[in-house]
Protein backbone atom coordinates (compact mmCIF):
# COMPACT_ATOMS: atom_id res chain seq x y z
CA UNK A 1 0.00 0.00 0.00
CA UNK A 2 1.34 3.29 -0.42
CA UNK A 3 -0.76 6.70 -0.76
CA UNK A 4 -0.07 10.08 -1.92
CA UNK A 5 0.30 13.11 0.09
CA UNK A 6 -0.84 16.70 -1.31
CA UNK A 7 -0.24 19.62 0.16
CA UNK A 8 -2.38 21.97 0.72
CA UNK A 9 -5.19 20.15 1.62
CA UNK A 10 -4.09 16.45 2.89
CA UNK A 11 -2.95 18.45 6.12
CA UNK A 12 -1.54 17.17 9.12
CA UNK A 13 -4.05 14.19 9.85
CA UNK A 14 -2.02 11.46 8.37
CA UNK A 15 1.34 12.71 10.23
CA UNK A 16 -0.87 12.54 13.98
CA UNK A 17 -1.85 9.01 12.66
CA UNK A 18 1.45 7.36 11.84
CA UNK A 19 2.73 9.00 15.19
CA UNK A 20 -0.36 7.71 17.40
CA UNK A 21 -0.17 4.20 15.63
CA UNK A 22 3.44 3.85 17.17
CA UNK A 23 3.37 1.06 19.09
CA UNK A 24 7.45 0.33 19.84
CA UNK A 25 9.11 2.78 17.58
CA UNK A 26 9.59 6.13 15.77
CA UNK A 27 12.31 7.12 13.68
CA UNK A 28 11.57 11.22 12.31
CA UNK A 29 14.16 13.32 10.41
CA UNK A 30 13.51 17.06 10.78
CA UNK A 31 14.81 19.85 9.20
CA UNK A 32 12.23 22.29 10.00
CA UNK A 33 9.37 22.00 12.41
CA UNK A 34 6.72 24.29 13.96
CA UNK A 35 3.60 22.13 14.24
CA UNK A 36 3.06 22.24 18.32
CA UNK A 37 0.68 19.16 17.68
CA UNK A 38 3.34 16.73 15.66
CA UNK A 39 4.89 17.36 18.86
CA UNK A 40 2.67 16.98 21.33
CA UNK A 41 2.25 13.55 19.39
CA UNK A 42 5.56 12.40 19.98
CA UNK A 43 5.42 12.97 23.58
CA UNK A 44 2.14 11.23 24.14
CA UNK A 45 4.32 8.87 22.10
CA UNK A 46 6.93 8.69 24.47
CA UNK A 47 4.73 8.16 27.59
CA UNK A 48 3.03 5.22 25.81
CA UNK A 49 6.07 3.66 25.73
CA UNK A 50 7.34 4.44 22.20
CA UNK A 51 10.96 4.68 21.25
CA UNK A 52 10.69 7.95 19.55
CA UNK A 53 14.56 8.79 18.29
CA UNK A 54 14.83 12.15 16.19
CA UNK A 55 17.16 12.81 13.73
CA UNK A 56 17.77 16.61 13.57
CA UNK A 57 19.52 19.13 11.41
CA UNK A 58 22.55 20.84 12.67
CA UNK A 59 21.80 23.79 10.67
CA UNK A 60 18.70 24.77 8.63
CA UNK A 61 17.38 27.72 6.30
CA UNK A 62 15.85 31.17 7.43
CA UNK A 63 16.45 33.51 10.45
CA UNK A 64 17.32 31.55 13.36
CA UNK A 65 16.94 28.25 11.81
CA UNK A 66 19.53 26.65 13.95
CA UNK A 67 18.70 28.19 17.18
CA UNK A 68 14.94 27.33 16.80
CA UNK A 69 16.42 23.65 15.74
CA UNK A 70 18.30 23.53 18.79
CA UNK A 71 15.55 24.71 21.34
CA UNK A 72 13.19 21.95 19.47
CA UNK A 73 15.75 19.55 20.62
CA UNK A 74 15.64 20.42 24.38
CA UNK A 75 12.22 20.12 24.59
CA UNK A 76 11.95 16.79 22.54
CA UNK A 77 14.91 15.80 25.39
CA UNK A 78 12.97 16.92 28.29
CA UNK A 79 9.82 15.12 26.50
CA UNK A 80 12.07 11.73 26.48
CA UNK A 81 12.73 11.41 23.27
CA UNK A 82 16.25 10.08 22.10
CA UNK A 83 17.80 13.25 19.89
CA UNK A 84 20.61 12.96 17.49
CA UNK A 85 22.25 15.74 15.57
CA UNK A 86 23.35 15.15 11.75
CA UNK A 87 27.16 15.49 10.79
CA UNK A 88 28.03 18.85 9.59
CA UNK A 89 29.87 16.99 6.51
CA UNK A 90 27.39 18.04 3.81
CA UNK A 91 25.76 21.83 3.04
CA UNK A 92 22.65 20.40 4.81
CA UNK A 93 20.64 17.46 5.63
CA UNK A 94 17.20 18.21 4.20
CA UNK A 95 15.37 15.08 3.86
CA UNK A 96 12.32 14.69 5.79
CA UNK A 97 11.48 11.24 6.59
CA UNK A 98 9.52 9.32 9.51
CA UNK A 99 9.33 5.48 9.76
CA UNK A 100 6.71 3.65 12.29
CA UNK A 101 7.41 0.71 14.24
CA UNK A 102 9.88 -0.53 11.12
CA UNK A 103 7.08 -0.99 9.03
CA UNK A 104 5.21 2.41 7.45
CA UNK A 105 7.19 4.94 5.90
CA UNK A 106 6.33 8.85 5.59
CA UNK A 107 8.53 10.45 3.00
CA UNK A 108 7.86 14.00 2.59
CA UNK A 109 8.91 16.59 0.15
CA UNK A 110 7.42 19.16 3.06
CA UNK A 111 9.01 20.32 6.05
CA UNK A 112 6.71 19.78 9.33
CA UNK A 113 5.66 23.36 9.18
CA UNK A 114 2.12 25.48 8.87
CA UNK A 115 3.53 27.00 6.35
CA UNK A 116 5.02 23.89 3.94
CA UNK A 117 1.75 21.61 5.24
CA UNK A 118 -1.36 24.65 4.42
CA UNK A 119 0.21 27.14 2.60
CA UNK A 120 2.45 25.08 -0.03
CA UNK A 121 2.29 22.86 -2.89
CA UNK A 122 4.21 19.95 -1.88
CA UNK A 123 3.60 15.83 -2.07
CA UNK A 124 4.91 13.11 0.20
CA UNK A 125 4.09 9.07 0.89
CA UNK A 126 2.96 6.82 3.05
CA UNK A 127 4.08 3.89 1.98
CA UNK A 128 4.41 -0.17 3.90
CA UNK A 129 6.99 -1.24 0.92
CA UNK A 130 9.34 -3.48 2.34
CA UNK A 131 11.93 -2.51 0.75
CA UNK A 132 11.54 1.34 0.70
CA UNK A 133 10.72 0.65 4.02
CA UNK A 134 14.67 -1.12 4.77
CA UNK A 135 16.51 1.04 2.74
CA UNK A 136 15.21 4.43 5.20
CA UNK A 137 15.82 2.64 8.33
CA UNK A 138 19.35 1.26 7.28
CA UNK A 139 19.76 5.25 5.43
CA UNK A 140 18.62 6.90 9.59
CA UNK A 141 20.59 4.50 11.11
CA UNK A 142 23.88 5.68 8.96
CA UNK A 143 23.05 9.49 9.64
CA UNK A 144 22.49 8.73 13.28
CA UNK A 145 25.60 6.76 13.85
CA UNK A 146 27.61 9.19 11.48
CA UNK A 147 28.82 6.50 9.25
CA UNK A 148 28.87 6.31 5.26
CA UNK A 149 25.70 5.21 3.42
CA UNK A 150 26.00 3.32 0.03
CA UNK A 151 22.47 2.94 -1.74
CA UNK A 152 20.78 -0.33 -2.08
CA UNK A 153 18.16 0.17 -3.81
CA UNK A 154 17.51 1.90 -7.45
CA UNK A 155 13.84 2.91 -6.61
CA UNK A 156 14.92 5.04 -3.34
CA UNK A 157 16.81 7.60 -4.38
CA UNK A 158 19.84 8.96 -2.12
CA UNK A 159 21.85 12.44 -2.81
CA UNK A 160 24.47 12.11 -2.40
CA UNK A 161 24.44 8.55 -3.79
CA UNK A 162 22.07 7.46 -6.59
CA UNK A 163 19.72 10.17 -7.00
CA UNK A 164 21.81 12.22 -10.09
CA UNK A 165 22.16 8.67 -11.82
CA UNK A 166 18.75 7.46 -11.54
CA UNK A 167 16.97 10.97 -12.52
CA UNK A 168 18.99 11.26 -15.45
CA UNK A 169 17.73 8.30 -16.69
CA UNK A 170 14.35 8.77 -15.66
CA UNK A 171 14.87 12.10 -18.04
CA UNK A 172 16.54 10.10 -20.58
CA UNK A 173 14.08 7.53 -20.71
CA UNK A 174 11.20 10.46 -21.70
CA UNK A 175 9.50 9.33 -25.20
CA UNK A 176 6.51 11.77 -25.00
CA UNK A 177 6.67 13.60 -21.89
CA UNK A 178 8.11 15.09 -18.74
CA UNK A 179 6.08 16.80 -16.48
CA UNK A 180 8.07 18.60 -13.55
CA UNK A 181 7.35 20.48 -10.69
CA UNK A 182 10.86 22.30 -9.37
CA UNK A 183 11.88 25.53 -7.99
CA UNK A 184 15.63 25.54 -8.71
CA UNK A 185 16.28 23.45 -12.16
CA UNK A 186 19.53 24.90 -12.52
CA UNK A 187 22.23 21.58 -13.41
CA UNK A 188 23.65 22.23 -16.12
CA UNK A 189 23.67 17.85 -17.09
CA UNK A 190 19.79 18.21 -16.46
CA UNK A 191 19.11 21.31 -18.58
CA UNK A 192 21.03 20.22 -21.70
CA UNK A 193 19.26 16.57 -21.31
CA UNK A 194 15.80 18.68 -21.36
CA UNK A 195 17.29 20.84 -24.20
CA UNK A 196 17.47 17.43 -26.06
CA UNK A 197 14.08 16.14 -25.35
CA UNK A 198 12.77 19.28 -26.66
CA UNK A 199 14.55 18.46 -30.33
CA UNK A 200 13.37 15.06 -29.98
CA UNK A 201 9.89 16.64 -29.70
CA UNK A 202 9.47 15.30 -26.15
CA UNK A 203 6.70 18.30 -24.29
CA UNK A 204 8.67 19.42 -21.53
CA UNK A 205 6.92 21.60 -18.61
CA UNK A 206 8.05 22.67 -15.72
CA UNK A 207 6.34 24.65 -12.76
CA UNK A 208 8.78 26.25 -11.59
CA UNK A 209 12.03 28.46 -12.85
CA UNK A 210 15.17 26.70 -14.98
CA UNK A 211 18.08 28.53 -16.19
CA UNK A 212 18.86 29.24 -19.56
CA UNK A 213 20.44 26.26 -20.72
CA UNK A 214 17.26 24.66 -20.95
CA UNK A 215 16.42 25.87 -24.15
CA UNK A 216 12.56 24.97 -25.40
CA UNK A 217 10.98 23.95 -22.25
CA UNK A 218 8.19 25.86 -20.96
CA UNK A 219 8.45 27.24 -18.03
CA UNK A 220 5.25 28.70 -15.77
CA UNK A 221 5.02 30.08 -11.89
CA UNK A 222 2.94 27.96 -9.30
CA UNK A 223 -0.15 30.42 -8.67
CA UNK A 224 0.77 29.38 -4.30
CA UNK A 225 3.63 29.00 -2.70
CA UNK A 226 6.31 26.73 -4.70
CA UNK A 227 7.62 23.74 -2.66
CA UNK A 228 7.26 20.40 -4.76
CA UNK A 229 9.49 18.51 -6.31
CA UNK A 230 8.23 16.03 -8.63
CA UNK A 231 8.37 14.44 -12.79
CA UNK A 232 6.50 12.16 -14.46
CA UNK A 233 7.63 10.71 -17.12
CA UNK A 234 5.03 9.84 -20.44
CA UNK A 235 2.45 9.39 -18.24
CA UNK A 236 4.15 6.26 -16.27
CA UNK A 237 6.39 6.79 -13.78
CA UNK A 238 7.12 9.32 -10.81
CA UNK A 239 9.73 10.95 -8.85
CA UNK A 240 8.69 12.92 -5.54
CA UNK A 241 10.87 13.89 -3.41
CA UNK A 242 13.40 16.30 -1.16
CA UNK A 243 15.84 17.01 -4.18
CA UNK A 244 15.31 19.83 -7.04
CA UNK A 245 17.11 19.33 -10.22
CA UNK A 246 19.93 21.53 -8.84
CA UNK A 247 23.85 20.53 -8.81
CA UNK A 248 24.08 21.18 -4.65
CA UNK A 249 20.84 19.23 -3.61
CA UNK A 250 21.65 16.31 -6.04
CA UNK A 251 25.87 16.10 -4.70
CA UNK A 252 26.13 18.01 -1.33
CA UNK A 253 23.13 17.38 0.58
CA UNK A 254 21.43 14.71 2.08
CA UNK A 255 17.99 14.39 0.35
CA UNK A 256 15.57 11.44 -0.31
CA UNK A 257 12.88 10.25 -2.92
CA UNK A 258 11.17 7.64 -4.65
CA UNK A 259 9.90 6.64 -8.08
CA UNK A 260 7.12 5.18 -8.33
CA UNK A 261 5.05 3.10 -10.91
CA UNK A 262 1.64 3.15 -9.52
CA UNK A 263 -1.14 3.96 -11.97
CA UNK A 264 -3.36 6.18 -9.93
CA UNK A 265 -0.24 8.32 -7.61
CA UNK A 266 0.72 8.75 -11.33
CA UNK A 267 -2.54 10.01 -12.07
CA UNK A 268 -3.03 12.14 -9.06
CA UNK A 269 -0.33 14.07 -9.47
CA UNK A 270 -0.50 14.70 -13.76
CA UNK A 271 -4.25 15.61 -12.77
CA UNK A 272 -2.57 18.23 -10.51
CA UNK A 273 -0.06 19.44 -12.09
CA UNK A 274 -2.56 20.17 -15.05
CA UNK A 275 -4.97 22.22 -12.61
CA UNK A 276 -1.97 24.15 -11.18
CA UNK A 277 -0.14 24.79 -15.23
CA UNK A 278 -3.89 25.89 -16.23
CA UNK A 279 -3.87 28.58 -13.60
CA UNK A 280 -0.48 30.43 -14.43
CA UNK A 281 -0.44 34.37 -15.00
CA UNK A 282 -0.97 34.79 -18.22
CA UNK A 283 0.49 33.50 -21.42
CA UNK A 284 3.90 35.52 -21.13
CA UNK A 285 5.14 33.43 -18.24
CA UNK A 286 4.94 30.18 -20.31
CA UNK A 287 8.19 30.08 -22.63
CA UNK A 288 7.20 28.48 -26.12
CA UNK A 289 8.94 25.39 -27.13
CA UNK A 290 11.96 25.80 -29.51
CA UNK A 291 11.81 24.24 -33.07
CA UNK A 292 13.13 21.06 -33.26
CA UNK A 293 16.18 22.18 -35.32
CA UNK A 294 17.23 24.38 -32.68
CA UNK A 295 20.78 25.28 -32.21
CA UNK A 296 21.53 24.37 -28.76
CA UNK A 297 25.55 25.12 -28.53
CA UNK A 298 24.39 28.57 -30.47
CA UNK A 299 21.60 29.05 -27.80
CA UNK A 300 24.01 28.59 -24.94
CA UNK A 301 26.30 31.15 -26.10
CA UNK A 302 24.51 33.65 -27.38
CA UNK A 303 24.65 36.76 -25.72
CA UNK A 304 21.82 37.41 -23.26
CA UNK A 305 20.50 40.95 -22.39
CA UNK A 306 22.49 43.00 -19.87
CA UNK A 307 20.85 44.32 -16.27
CA UNK A 308 19.97 47.73 -18.44
CA UNK A 309 17.51 45.14 -20.30
CA UNK A 310 15.81 43.32 -17.04
CA UNK A 311 13.15 44.39 -14.99
CA UNK A 312 14.17 45.90 -12.02
CA UNK A 313 12.37 42.69 -9.85
CA UNK A 314 14.24 40.69 -12.69
CA UNK A 315 17.66 41.89 -11.89
CA UNK A 316 17.02 41.92 -8.12
CA UNK A 317 16.37 38.59 -8.04
CA UNK A 318 19.47 37.68 -10.06
CA UNK A 319 21.77 39.72 -8.20
CA UNK A 320 20.50 38.11 -4.95
CA UNK A 321 21.12 34.99 -6.27
CA UNK A 322 24.61 35.85 -7.31
CA UNK A 323 25.47 37.07 -4.07
CA UNK A 324 24.16 34.01 -2.02
CA UNK A 325 26.20 31.90 -4.30
CA UNK A 326 29.28 33.90 -4.01
CA UNK A 327 28.90 33.93 -0.71
CA UNK A 328 28.86 30.30 -0.72
CA UNK A 329 32.15 29.99 -2.47
CA UNK A 330 33.68 31.84 0.28
CA UNK A 331 32.56 29.76 3.05
CA UNK A 332 33.58 26.52 1.09
CA UNK A 333 37.16 27.84 0.53
CA UNK A 334 37.65 27.61 4.31
CA UNK A 335 36.29 24.49 5.04
CA UNK A 336 39.04 22.33 5.89
CA UNK A 337 40.28 20.29 2.77
CA UNK A 338 40.16 16.84 4.43
CA UNK A 339 36.19 17.10 4.11
CA UNK A 340 34.62 15.89 0.99
CA UNK A 341 33.83 18.69 -0.26
CA UNK A 342 34.63 18.50 -3.82
CA UNK A 343 31.36 17.74 -5.43
CA UNK A 344 30.29 20.70 -3.56
CA UNK A 345 32.76 23.16 -4.77
CA UNK A 346 31.97 22.01 -8.34
CA UNK A 347 28.17 22.73 -7.52
CA UNK A 348 28.53 25.86 -6.37
CA UNK A 349 30.78 27.03 -9.30
CA UNK A 350 28.26 26.04 -11.58
CA UNK A 351 25.69 28.00 -9.98
CA UNK A 352 27.99 31.36 -9.85
CA UNK A 353 28.60 31.08 -13.20
CA UNK A 354 25.21 30.33 -14.27
CA UNK A 355 24.00 33.45 -12.39
CA UNK A 356 26.85 35.99 -13.86
CA UNK A 357 25.66 34.09 -17.13
CA UNK A 358 22.17 35.81 -16.75
CA UNK A 359 23.14 39.52 -16.04
CA UNK A 360 26.21 38.78 -18.78
CA UNK A 361 28.96 39.86 -16.70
Amino acid sequence: MTRLLIQPGTGIAPLLKGIEGARETLHIVIFRFDRGEIEAALKRAVRRGVFVHALVAHTSAGQGGASTLRKLEMRLLDDGVTVARTADDLVRYHSKVMIVDQSLLYLLGFNYTYIDIDRSRGFGIVTDDRTWVREAEKLFSADTMRQPYLPGCDTFLVSPGNSRRQLMALLSAAKKQLLIYDGKLSDPDVMRLLAAKVRDRVDVRVIGTVGKRAVGVRVAPLSIRHHAQAIVRDGEQLFLGSQSLRSLELDARREVGVLIDDPEIVRQVVATFEADWSKRDGAQHAVPAAPADVDVAAAESAEVPNGDDLSPAMSAQIVKSSVKEAIKDIVLETLPQTRAVAPLKEAVKDAAKEALRELAL
